[in-house]
């Protein structure tokens, strides 16, 4: 059984000078029609009708046969039934035999896979059809023109995923039975439709779709590595989550252990593509099924080992808040947690201008400052490790009564257990305690003054302008080194450097000292961090 693929190209395209040879994503348009046609392995010769030199002499070089089409064969009203069946029959002439099933594909078709081509062989082979047509399934409510009224051409409204289907044909792809192919036609006989994705389907007709074909060429396959639990807490995964959705042109994948119980759950609702993996040897046949363009490891101390085997494996392996050997090997390393004093190459992004604020934080803004505080927000991340929320909870319980006309709002994360640590909210206190909050900056907006731990949570503060008294989780976060006076915090160490009077006191100083609090307000609001999302991506990008 022989088959040929003719994929018709005129050089007189008026919509888009030159279409069928102008640089697609950095090929001719063209070549990907050729090259998907030769990747078939069904397929056994390929061949580019034209009339210009050229096209000829790009489909040459892309391993293509050509045909030179006649004058009469290249008017803009030609149909393209009788330039197939020339090109069939002058092609069999000089090969001296008869195809079984010819293929037209206009190259017009970029983003087809040779996959989805296969498949369509494979279909045409071993059913009854006679032509294959391939089509996207586009069911829709619509409206025709009836007897001079528009009227409904459905029978019922219903929602669009319950529309029965409607298909409408692309130049993807015609599969025709030889012997049906004449001057007239190549659709006869039992006809069937082939459905591929709408992205395959996409025919570039004008500039708007060549700009949508050129950016959906362009999407990179990436993997995110993250893990998010009690101990560790909930950073990373928030990081990746961020990240993740700011590139949601490209087909992103998210890699979490399964003892990552916390950050499961809030991967999970996020929507966004996951999958989990017992052992860390498991990746290489995530990376093997997924082949990604990108790796991003949001994990602590990576080793040599680990990122040299990632790059043998990933064209371009990325970390994030990273200080193990393995940053050596890595092809860029972003660390907004750390400043460019703690790590040294010219492959490190290190500093605030490098942090990835979450999508609320990009559109909030944040409020006056105002004179009197009357609102205290204390957070300590999705898991609090070294449970803070239940000593400044014992703290404000102590003093609340104080500050009568202060609201104390606690906001607890997904890994926190409120229950189990005694908190809930004590209102002739105005205590307040919110857990799993669904967008922090309504409380931070509303905050005159807060308390927290030393991780990403500095930069949503700053950025909302809230002056914070800043604790540490632990020595590692610590050495964050935005948390300071200089970026409007009050840092007092870890928990082993403090005691509830330090608290206690710093919390009054600030309450009643609106001089301080107006500078750090200031202090905070001299950076603009909601730029370092773009930043970020265009290193993991390689842009």
């Amino acid at each position: 059984m022989k088959i040929l693929a003719v994929i018709p190209a005129r050089g007189g395209s008026k919509g888009i000078p030159k279409k069928n040879i102008r640089l697609l994503a950095g090929k001719p348009l063209i070549a990907y029609s050729i090259q998907n046609a030769l990747a078939c392995t069904g397929i056994d010769d390929v061949y580019v009708s034209t009339d210009s030199d050229e096209i000829a002499e790009i489909a040459d070089d892309y391993g293509a046969g050509v045909i030179r089409r006649s004058h009469d064969l290249s008017g803009d009203l030609v149909t393209l039934d009788p330039v197939i069946f020339d090109a069939v029959s002058r092609i069999e002439a000089a090969k001296g035999y008869t195809y079984d099933f010819v293929i037209t594909m206009q190259p017009t078709s970029p983003l087809l896979k040779p996959e989805s081509l296969s498949a369509a062989i494979d279909s045409i082979r071993n059913g009854s059809s006679d032509c294959l047509i391939s089509v996207v399934n586009k069911p829709h409510l619509a409206w025709k023109s009836q007897n001079g009224k528009l009227v409904p051409a459905y029978e019922e409204r219903r929602n669009r995923q319950e529309l029965p289907p409607y298909y409408l044909e692309t130049g993807a792809f015609v599969i025709s039975r030889r012997s049906l192919i004449t001057r007239d036609t190549r659709m006869a006989g039992t006809i069937s439709v082939f459905p591929i994705s709408d992205n395959e389907g996409i025919d570039i007709d004008d500039k708007n779709d060549w700009v949508l074909s050129e950016a959906l060429l362009g999407r990179k396959r990436i993997i995110f590595r993250a893990d998010g639990y009690a101990r560790l807490g909930m950073g990373h995964i928030y990081n990746c989550i961020t990240l993740a959705y700011a590139m949601i042109e490209h087909d992103v994948l998210l890699v979490i252990q399964e003892d990552s119980s916390e950050g499961i759950k809030k991967v999970k609702e996020t929507n966004l593509p996951y999958q989990i993996i017992r052992r860390e040897k498991e990746v290489d046949g995530i990376i093997e099924s997924f082949k990604p363009d990108i790796w991003v490891c949001d994990k602590l101390n990576t080793t040599v080992d680990t990122v040299s085997h990632l790059k043998e494996l990933v064209p371009r392996v990325v970390t994030i808040e990273d200080l193990g050997p393995g940053t050596r090997y890595a092809d860029a390393v972003i660390n907004a947690l750390y400043t460019d004093r703690d790590l040294k190459g010219e492959n490190i992004y290190s500093g605030w201008k490098y942090v990835c604020l979450r999508d609320e934080f990009q559109i909030e803004r944040p409020n006056r400052f105002s004179d009197r505080v009357r609102n205290v927000m204390i957070m300590f991340g999705g898991t609090d490790p070294s449970n803070f929320n239940r000593m400044l909870y014992d703290i404000i319980s102590r003093i609340a009564l104080k500050y009568k006309t202060v609201n104390f709002n606690f906001i607890v994360g997904i890994g926190y257990d409120t229950d189990g640590n005694g908190l809930h909210s004590i209102e002739e206190k105005n205590i307040f305690v919110y857990s799993d909050v669904q967008r922090v900056t309504k409380y931070m907006k509303q905050a005159d003054l807060a308390i927290t731990s030393q991780g990403r949570a500095i930069f949503e503060f700053a950025c909302m302008g809230v002056p914070a008294i800043v604790l540490s989780q632990n020595e590692r976060e610590k050495t964050h080194s935005f948390a300071s006076m200089e970026h409007g915090f009050i840092n007092l160490g870890t928990e082993k450097e403090v005691d509830s009077d330090l608290i206690e006191n710093t919390l009054d100083w600030l309450i009643n000292t609106r001089a301080v609090r107006e500078n750090m307000y200031n202090l905070m609001l001299k950076y603009p961090l909601r730029e370092g999302l773009r930043h970020v991506r265009d290193i993991i990008l390689g842009k």
